[in-house]
C-alpha cells in the first residue's frame, strides 16, 4: 500500500529553502480565504445564482436557494468579506452582484467540474 511520506529522509535543502523563502503568507492567506467562500454548497448556489442573475436582492436569493433571509444574509457577507461578491443599496433594498473576481473564480471552477466529469464518463 503507497503511503503519503518518504520512506527516507531525502530533503534537498537548497531547493526547499529556495521555495520557502519565496512563500507569500499573506497572499495564500487572502487565497485560501476566497476558496473556503465557494467551499460551501450554499454559498456556491448564491454565486450561480449571482452569475445568472447578475444582480439580486436578499429576498430573491431566499427564494432562489430556498433558504432563509438570514441565512443568505451572512453568506453574502462571506462572498463580500473575500471580495467575491460586492452590493449595492437603491433605496430599501439591497443588491448583490459577484466581482470581477468572483464571476472568473467561479467559472473556473465550474468549468474545471464540467471537464472532469466529461473525463470519468469516457
Amino acid at each position: 500500500m503507497a503511503s503519503d511520506r518518504c520512506d527516507l529522509l531525502c530533503l534537498d535543502l537548497p531547493r526547499a529553502e529556495q521555495v520557502r523563502a519565496h512563500l507569500d503568507h499573506e497572499l495564500i492567506a487572502r487565497v485560501a480565504a476566497q476558496a473556503r467562500a465557494l467551499g460551501d454548497a450554499t454559498r456556491l448556489t448564491i454565486a450561480v445564482a449571482l452569475a445568472e442573475g447578475d444582480e439580486l436582492c436578499v429576498c430573491d436569493l431566499a427564494w432562489i436557494t430556498g433558504r432563509a433571509e438570514n441565512l443568505v444574509g451572512h453568506h453574502l457577507r462571506t462572498l463580500r468579506e473575500a471580495g467575491l461578491a460586492r452590493s449595492r443599496r437603491d433605496g430599501k433594498i439591497v443588491f448583490y452582484s459577484l466581482t470581477e473576481l468572483g464571476q472568473t473564480l467561479l467559472e473556473t471552477q465550474i468549468e474545471q467540474a464540467r471537464l472532469t466529469t466529461a473525463r470519468s464518463e469516457r
